[in-house]
């Protein structure tokens, strides 16, 4: 709620009206202040005056404003008592349709499916995936093309761990051949190079996960991102932060980190010691 509350309760003698916040900006209007006039479209009356028919108009009285977020919702709905809605459509006892709440929102298709079978025709359900699919299939294509990205950042990362540490063992061929005179082993060498690959992979993941979850989180909670709503049915970016997602993106990382030291390590530890001794 941004302004009033959703008791539809008037203080006058028009029903009580809950409008969408694009809604009362754009017909200006506020709670305890304003009027707002409603007509069902098709629903026409005989006019003695006019001599002809004209629309139904109904009277209400504002007593609130929401804001959800969704364009579709915040410029075109409204709420009223049960006993208006019915009168302003001309349906007397009737309804047109029930929301149904479930639990689990993630259950609502299944839910959805249920009912259909349970009611039969003529009746028909619609969960709120379906209702927008549109919006949803736009950001899962999204969400992959952002999955690519990040694989093709993830990627480059790696190479350039591989020349980071390809530079490392180029640099210190001659430390390396004192090393294997002194009797240091191939396994020891390559173990050093890993270490500091995997070192490098965690400090790098570890920075990239903490700087990565403040900002969603900052996006998230001050929505930072601002869309077009008559495009995105949207007005701010959405950020869900997922445990799963995390977790599975930082294993990732590692994993590539780790791979990508192996053939410097290899490289380093194949090192025969006269060789590197008498490296330039």
């Amino acid at each position: 709620m941004r302004s009033g509350d959703f008791s539809l309760v008037s203080t006058d003698t028009n029903p009580a009206i809950v409008i969408g916040q694009k809604l009362a900006e754009r017909l200006n209007v506020w709670p305890g202040e304003h009027v707002v006039l409603a007509t069902v479209p098709g629903r026409l009356q005989l006019s003695g005056a006019l001599g002809g028919f004209v629309p139904v108009i109904r009277r209400y009285t504002v007593t609130g404003v929401f804001e959800t977020g969704m364009y579709e919702y915040d410029s075109g709905y409204a709420y009223m008592t049960l006993a208006s809605a019915q009168d302003l459509a001309g349906l007397g006892p009737r309804i047109t349709g029930i929301d149904v709440k479930v639990p689990d929102r993630a259950r609502a298709p299944e839910t959805a499916a249920r009912l259909a079978t349970l009611l039969g025709f003529p009746y028909r359900t619609m969960d709120w995936q379906e209702q927008n699919r549109s919006l949803f299939q736009a950001l899962q294509l999204e969400k992959l093309a952002m999955a690519v990205i990040l694989l093709l950042i993830v990627l480059v990362a790696a190479f350039n761990i591989v020349s980071t540490l390809t530079m490392v063992v180029t640099d210190k061929t001659r430390e390396i051949g004192i090393l294997r005179a002194m009797g240091l082993s191939a396994t020891s060498v390559r173990r050093v190079f890993l270490v500091q690959g995997a070192v490098i992979g965690a400090v790098g993941t570890g920075l990239g996960v903490a700087i990565g979850t403040v900002a969603a989180w900052a996006l998230r909670r001050f929505e930072l991102v601002k869309l077009d709503p008559t495009v995105y049915f949207i007005d701010h970016l959405p950020v869900a932060i997922s445990a799963s997602d995390v977790v599975v993106i930082t294993v990732a990382s590692l994993g590539i980190a780790m791979l990508a030291t192996f053939w410097p390590a290899r490289q380093a530890a194949r090192l025969l010691p006269v060789d590197a001794i008498r490296h330039e």
